[in-house]
C-alpha cells in the first residue's frame, strides 16, 4: 500500500436499495425498486475480499433496508470470517427477537437504529409508515438481549436542542451510549425538505456539544463537519471523532452497483469494484486523491485555518450554486461522473477564516 495512503476505517455499503419504508429524507429515494445490476452474493463475497486488502475497516450493512436482502447473513458472516468488523445501520423494523439473535450469530457487532423523536407519531410519520417507532424501541431491547452493541442515528430536522435531548434521554434510559446526529442534505427526498439556515444549525451544534461535554456518551455530529471547528472554539477534545468530512479520507460509501463514492451524499464515482479492485479505488482514485490533499480546497475553506480538522463538507461544496435546491437529487440512478467542484468551499458554514468567536 502507498505510504502516504491510510487504510479506510469506515465503510458503508448500500447493499440494496429495498426498503418498506418511506422515510421523508431518504437521500436513496429507497422503497420497493432494486438497484440496477445490484451486486450478487457471490460478487459480495469478492468485494469483502478486496476490502479486506486494505485493511480492517467497519463495514456499515445499509439500504435501504439491509435485511431485506436474504443472503445478508451470510454476507456477514463472510466479512467477520475474513476478520472485518461487521455492522448494520437500520430501521429496526424488522428486528424481532430471533432476527437479532441470527444477527448475533452472523457476527454482526453493532447496529445503528435511526429514531428521530420521543413522540411516535411523529417518527413515524417521518418515516412514512405507522408503528415504525414502536418496533425501533423493541429492536434496540432484543439488540442489547442478543449482546449487540447499540449506536442511536437521529435525523435532526428542527433546530431545536430539546428535540436532541428527547430523543438521547430515552436512548440512556434503553442503555445507548453512542449517538449520531445527521444534519440534512438535500437528495434524494429529503430535497422536499425547506433546510434551516446555517446559522440556526451551527447554534444547534454548540448548544448540544456544551450540554453533552461531560456527559460520557459519545455524541457525534454527522454531515455538519463545522463541528470540530466549534468544539475546538470551546476546548472541547474527544479523540474518537476523527476529521469534520471524513468523505474519501477515512471513510467511503460502496452503491449497490458496485460503485465506489467518497460518501452517500456526494454521489460521484470513483470506480466500480467490477472492473477496479476496492484496493485500486481506495488508493489511487484522483477524486479521493483531491479529496485528501487539504492544499486543493478553495474559496474561504483554503484559507481556512480549520481546513485540517473540519475541511467543510464535500457534498455541499460539489453543489454549492444549488446546495439547498430540489434540483439535487440522486435518487435511484447510480453514482455520476465528476461534473463539478468538489474541493470549493462549503457554502452551508457561515464562519470567515480569521473571525474571533466569543
Amino acid at each position: 500500500m502507498n505510504g502516504t495512503v491510510s487504510a479506510p476505517r469506515i465503510i458503508s455499503w448500500n447493499i440494496t436499495l429495498r426498503c418498506p419504508l418511506k422515510c421523508s429524507h431518504c437521500y436513496m429515494d429507497a422503497g420497493e425498486k432494486e438497484a440496477e445490476e445490484v451486486l450478487s452474493t457471490q460478487e459480495a463475497f469478492a468485494v469483502i475480499d478486496q476490502i479486506r486488502a486494505t485493511g480492517k475497516p467497519v463495514v456499515v450493512l445499509s439500504g435501504g433496508e439491509p435485511l431485506l436482502r436474504e443472503d445478508i447473513y451470510d454476507i456477514a458472516r463472510y466479512g467477520t470470517v475474513q476478520g472485518l468488523r461487521m455492522v448494520m445501520g437500520t430501521s429496526g423494523y424488522l428486528i424481532d427477537r430471533d432476527t437479532a439473535m441470527k444477527l448475533r450469530e452472523s457476527g454482526i457487532q453493532a447496529v445503528a437504529i435511526s429514531l428521530d423523536s420521543i413522540d411516535p407519531s411523529v417518527h413515524d410519520a417521518f418515516r412514512g409508515l405507522f408503528g415504525v417507532w414502536e418496533r425501533a424501541v423493541q429492536a434496540i431491547g432484543h439488540c442489547r438481549d442478543a449482546g449487540i452493541a447499540i449506536q442511536i442515528n437521529m435525523s435532526v430536522m428542527r433546530s431545536a436542542i430539546h428535540d436532541v435531548e428527547e430523543v438521547i434521554g430515552l436512548g440512556t434510559s434503553l442503555g445507548v451510549r453512542d449517538y449520531q446526529l445527521f444534519f440534512p442534505i438535500p437528495t434524494g427526498r429529503a430535497r422536499h425538505i425547506e433546510p434551516r439556515s446555517p446559522q440556526e444549525y451551527e447554534e444547534l451544534i454548540r448548544q448540544i456539544l456544551i450540554r453533552y461535554r461531560n456527559s460520557g456518551l459519545n455524541i457525534r455530529p454527522t454531515c455538519a463537519p463545522q463541528f470540530r471547528r466549534i468544539a475546538d472554539e470551546l476546548g472541547i477534545v474527544n479523540p474518537t471523532w476523527g476529521r469534520g468530512c471524513l468523505a474519501g479520507i477515512t471513510y467511503c460509501r460502496l452503491f449497490a452497483n458496485g460503485d465506489v463514492t467518497p460518501c452517500p451524499y456526494l454521489p460521484v464515482s470513483a470506480g466500480n469494484v467490477r472492473t477496479t479492485s476496492f484496493f485500486e479505488i481506495w488508493n489511487n482514485s484522483p477524486l479521493f486523491a483531491a479529496l485528501r490533499d487539504p492544499d486543493r480546497l478553495t474559496g474561504k475553506c483554503g484559507r481556512c485555518e480549520f481546513r485540517i480538522t473540519c475541511g467543510g463538507c464535500r457534498a455541499r461544496a460539489y453543489r454549492r450554486e444549488n446546495a439547498a435546491s430540489p434540483l439535487w437529487c440522486d435518487g435511484l440512478a447510480t453514482p455520476e461522473a465528476l461534473n463539478g467542484e468538489c474541493c470549493g468551499e462549503d457554502p452551508w458554514c457561515p464562519y470567515q477564516p480569521g473571525e474571533v468567536t466569543p
